[in-house]
């Protein structure tokens, strides 16, 4: 039995160029509560302007051509995502979808200690919260993704790469919102860490029962996280499958060419596929 909670059919993003771009061409999916699901593709097939455009974050000159994005919230029943208004969509996002983004490590204000980053996402989002709350979940949340409540009071720049991109999976649990989209959240990350944060990922979604859309060019790595995987190319969706089906009987040549495309540890040498 399917438990959905985001369906997404026929979406379409165009950005207005000339020529105009077709982004994302009528790529429909739906999210099981509780999954994780990877999106996979070669650079600019469209897997970020997917997931922009799911939550309305695209700007100009890129446009929402078409289709609908349904969000199956556990209490308040579906939310036609395209049909609220800005306010509407304010607290939309964040309190029941956030996002880790692509260069996070990067995207922590370098002038603002890593406690005051936190308390505005309490401030704007849970304006009835006293100012001594606001501290007391910051710090459980810097305990829950193994940064130390101690570094409340740090800038930046003297946390690891490591660490600030716990920081921003902080941010994105802050408000415990049912679905988190990571946008490549273990680029520029040496493997050890980027094992870690995985790891950890994993460890907090069975914990607070999120669901994950996991964005990565990395193939394998989704192999290895991931419940299922929609493979992306030229804006459209060409294979979505269960992990083990993708390695063990992937359908498309695509996804075929994909995987031959990364070496293997073992075995005899082969010839790269082009």
């Amino acid at each position: 039995m399917t438990d959905p909670l985001l369906t997404v059919r026929d979406f379409s993003v165009e950005y207005d160029v000339t020529p105009p771009v077709k982004a994302v061409k009528n790529v429909s999916l739906q999210l099981q509560r509780g999954e994780i699901l990877g999106l996979a593709g070669e650079s600019g097939c469209g897997k970020t302007t997917l997931a922009y455009g799911v939550q309305r974050l695209l700007r100009a000159p890129a446009v929402i051509t078409g289709g609908d994005v349904v969000f199956h919230d556990a209490k308040a029943g579906d939310i036609d995502v395209n049909a609220l208004d800005a306010g509407e969509m304010q607290r939309f996002r964040w309190d029941k979808i956030s996002m880790v983004f692509q260069g996070a490590m990067n995207a922590l204000n370098p002038v603002a200690t890593i406690g005051a980053q936190l308390d505005d996402v309490f401030a704007v989002h849970r304006p009835q919260m006293s100012k001594a709350e606001r501290r007391r979940e910051c710090e459980q949340l810097l305990e829950i993704v193994r940064v130390g409540k101690e570094r409340f009071r740090s800038y930046p720049h003297e946390l690891s790469g490591g660490m600030r991109q716990r920081v921003m999976i902080a941010m994105a649990l802050a408000l415990r919102p049912q679905l988190m989209v990571m946008d490549e959240p273990t680029t520029a990350l040496d493997v050890l860490v980027q094992r870690d944060i995985l790891k950890q990922i994993s460890e907090l979604r069975h914990e607070f029962g999120f669901s994950v859309i996991f964005i990565t060019h990395d193939l394998p790595l989704l192999l290895e996280i991931s419940d299922r995987i929609a493979i992306m190319r030229e804006g459209e969706i060409v294979e979505l499958a269960a992990s083990r089906d993708i390695w063990e009987r992937p359908q498309h040549e695509y996804t075929r060419k994909l995987l031959s495309s990364f070496p293997r540890l073992t075995g005899a040498k082969g010839v790269l596929v082009r």
